[in-house]
């Protein structure tokens, strides 16, 4: 069967600290680096590209305007999603709705919603 999506290509005010983020966060979940340290690509050939682009706008980014809200990737075990938690403020991330983990999307779904210094979101889900 053929992956679903692609590729997402982000572009972000300063790609080395969006790699320093993404990168651990992407390694975290099984995804491979490419040799440029720009992309990372998940075992199914879906990959994240991250630059800065000369057409880019600079404008903060802000979720909660039209376009993409968030990305919701998954991980396997619970283990790896209270891991991830843990180490996340080291590595640029910082947690939404802390007092509501690990149900904060439900009782019935079980994940861990993280934000980056450039306000991207990140949901990481157990299981599906």
């Amino acid at each position: 069967m053929p992956r679903a999506v692609h590729h997402l290509d982000l572009w972000v005010g300063d790609p080395v600290v969006a790699a320093g983020e993404w990168g651990w966060l992407l390694g975290e979940l099984g995804w491979d680096v490419s040799d440029d340290g720009r992309s990372w690509a998940h075992a199914d050939g879906t990959y994240v590209f991250m630059e800065r682009s000369r057409d880019q706008v600079d404008a903060a980014y802000d979720r909660m305007r039209p376009g993409v809200n968030h990305l919701a990737l998954t991980v396997e075990d619970r283990a790896t999603l209270d891991r991830i938690r843990a180490e996340s403020s080291a590595h640029g991330w910082h947690e939404l709705f802390a007092d509501r983990y690990p149900h904060a999307g439900g009782e019935q779904h079980t994940a861990l919603y993280l934000e980056s210094s450039e306000g991207f979101e990140v949901e990481i889900v157990l299981g599906d």
